[in-house]
């Protein structure tokens, strides 16, 4: 279980990143720009790539969730499935 330090609850934080050469603004809670800064790094990639990759697979879903959403469930589902369990 997590501890009640305090760090786990701290405000979202707005970040910019560019998507396909456009800059947009997303709000997480800082222990998801944790996450998938560790996410994109384990990948190999920039996180602009990484949030890119989420975002494109996003939009082919019948009804697109706000991108901070897909990157939270993104991340969650990534967790699980390194956890061997099924991301659903």
């Amino acid at each position: 279980m997590m501890g009640g330090d305090g760090n786990l609850y701290r405000p979202p934080v707005k970040r910019s990143v560019t998507i396909a050469g456009h800059q947009t603004s997303i709000t997480l809670e800082p222990l998801f720009w944790d996450a998938l800064e560790r996410a994109a790094e384990q990948a190999a990639l920039p996180l602009n790539a990484l949030v890119a990759r989420i975002d494109a697979a996003r939009l082919e879903s019948a009804d697109p969730p706000n991108l901070a959403s897909a990157l939270r469930s993104w991340l969650y589902a990534n967790a699980r499935q390194h956890d061997g369990q099924d991301p659903a």
